[in-house]
């Protein structure tokens, strides 16, 4: 009989671990993670799976604010490691690109604010963008 317990209890060990909502944390255990920040109320995790999709491809189309929008909305799915891995995949390399987009957007704004004239020397001129109404003769009519 004692055989047969055993056997039970490590036949069901496995199927419990390889839950995406398990964890060894015994707090963490006891609260049900949800894919979406608004818990209950958001979405399933099929249809968590088609938006996360979606807000990664689109980020690509030079919309880079939706791979933010990406990580705040799933962002319990950031925070624990192990829970929903189909959907932490799109979530996490929407991170990786956002992070990217921002450092290449501050350094190219640092780049302009910092060395300004003294960069790019006369060909300053023709980059900035404040002098486009004098060099096409639009503020004399005022």
């Amino acid at each position: 009989m004692e055989g047969l317990q055993t056997n039970s209890t490590t036949a069901t060990a496995p199927a419990t671990a390889a839950s995406p909502n398990s964890s060894d944390d015994p707090i963490l255990s006891s609260v049900q993670v949800w894919p979406t920040i608004d818990g209950p109320l958001g979405l399933s995790e099929e249809e968590s799976l088609s938006y996360a999709r979606k807000f990664y491809k689109f980020g690509y189309a030079l919309l880079p604010w939706l791979w933010a929008v990406n990580c705040f909305y799933f962002w319990p799915v950031l925070r624990h490691s192990r829970s929903f891995p189909r959907i932490r995949s799109y979530v996490v390399r929407s991170a990786v690109g956002f992070t990217v987009f921002t450092a290449l957007l501050c350094s190219w704004a640092l780049t302009f604010a910092i060395g300004g004239e003294g960069l790019f020397g006369p060909v300053w001129d023709k980059l900035v963008m404040y002098n486009v109404a004098d060099r096409l003769g639009l503020t004399g009519w005022v």
